[in-house]
């Protein structure tokens, strides 16, 4: 009888662990087959035919493919250089000046981030065709941008909220000017929430493709849209180990942005 009510009083958790278990195998089986196929001697997905590692000798002499991954890799470290010092400025600004609206700006650079991606990708490219800017280069990191820096200026509040006021007062009872200051004081202590968020925006960057597709150009295809372009005509192997290559690529960084976020938060200075 004991037992029986032990198992009534317990169903629940282990229901919810079981629904937890399938979601995790719905939503991460798809990138262990992947994975698994890249190493499959066959050029058929669906057969394996044995171990091979010559897709990824495929991708790395693949001239198109490599000059995509160029694009992707530049227009990341443009997005993210950018992206760090807005989202710094932004973050700053709003800690440093206190104004009636500033509530309201806050909200509204987070926007970007909760938006869907087509709604997002159709309003950049109507904005760029009606102030004539051909599509290219500059309006793909216009774009990534938009959505990128929000995620640098959140980390770097979060990091904002520790910092103790009289750091940058005694740089400037020492003579430094509010720049200096800035530039010396406060930029060394945010810099760990900085470059969290800067892989975070590298991350974001070199994987989106929705509103990539709707404003880049024939010279500046990026990785993912030139996977999706390859892919109308069939799964090649070849796709299957450049997919393994940008899901390595992309834990790593999301990783270490974590590491450093959570560095960041256990690195402030105690409450006196």
């Amino acid at each position: 009888m004991k037992r029986i009510t032990q198992l009534r009083a317990n169903w629940p958790r282990a229901a919810l662990a079981a629904w937890t278990a399938g979601v995790l195998v719905f939503l991460y089986l798809p990138i262990v087959v992947v994975v698994v196929y890249s190493f499959n001697r066959s050029t058929l997905n669906v057969l394996w035919d044995g171990f091979t590692l010559q897709w990824y000798g495929k991708v790395w002499h693949d001239r198109p493919l490599m000059a995509a991954l160029q694009n992707s890799l530049v227009i990341a470290a443009a997005t993210t250089g950018i992206s760090c010092v807005l989202g710094t400025l932004a973050a700053w600004l709003l800690y440093r000046y206190r104004f009636p609206a500033g509530r309201m700006v806050y909200a509204l650079v987070f926007f970007p981030m909760i938006v869907p991606e087509i709604i997002m990708g159709v309003s950049l490219l109507l904005l760029f065709a009606v102030l004539h800017i051909e599509l290219g280069f500059l309006t793909v990191i216009t774009a990534h941008v938009t959505f990128c820096f929000p995620f640098v200026m959140i980390a770097v509040g979060a990091r904002l909220r520790g910092l103790d006021p009289s750091l940058e007062e005694a740089a400037m009872d020492l003579g430094a000017t509010p720049l200096v200051a800035f530039v010396r004081v406060i930029v060394p202590y945010l810099r760990p929430a900085i470059v969290a968020g800067a892989l975070m925006a590298f991350t974001l960057s070199i994987d989106e493709f929705v509103v990539t597709y709707f404003t880049y150009s024939a010279a500046a295809v990026t990785l993912p849209v030139k996977i999706y372009g390859m892919i109308k005509s069939g799964v090649d192997p070849s796709i299957n180990a450049l997919s393994t290559v940008v899901i390595v690529a992309t834990v790593v960084l999301v990783a270490a942005g974590e590491a450093v976020r959570t560095l960041a938060s256990s690195d402030r200075p105690a409450e006196p």
